[in-house]
């Protein structure tokens, strides 16, 4: 006899996922900032999150990166699980910006070149 349905664990699986992480749960994300010969490489480790829901903003000099929870992906209402915005020196080439969600990590890629100001969203490749 079954007292708890298939049906019910999957929908009820994503929230409680959410309430462990808003609460100080495991699933917390690690950023860290790599000099490379050819600029800069920003990572994002957050093993729970997925590709879509991380989001890259250019903001001039400004680059933020954030991850949201959405339990449908056309749900008007999100959670905030990762934001961290970082000030970028000038020597960075902004125009040539890109990221890349590979193996449970985004990596912001940004070479070295003359800095440019402008805002735009960073599209996210999955690998």
């Amino acid at each position: 006899m079954k007292l708890i349905s298939q049906e019910f664990i999957r929908n009820i699986a994503p929230q409680l996922n959410l309430l462990n992480t808003l609460g100080g749960g495991t699933a917390q994300a690690q950023l860290r900032v790599d000099k490379v010969a050819k600029g800069v490489v920003v990572r994002v480790a957050a093993p729970s999150v997925r590709p879509e829901n991380f989001h890259v903003l250019l903001d001039n000099n400004r680059l933020t990166v954030y991850c949201d929870y959405r339990h449908e992906e056309d749900d008007k209402m999100s959670a905030p699980l990762f934001a961290q915005t970082l000030d970028l020196p000038a020597n960075l080439d902004l125009d040539r910006i890109d990221a890349v969600h590979e193996e449970n990590e985004l990596r912001v890629r940004i070479p070295y070149q003359d800095s440019a100001s402008r805002r735009r969203e960073i599209d996210i490749k999955l690998r």
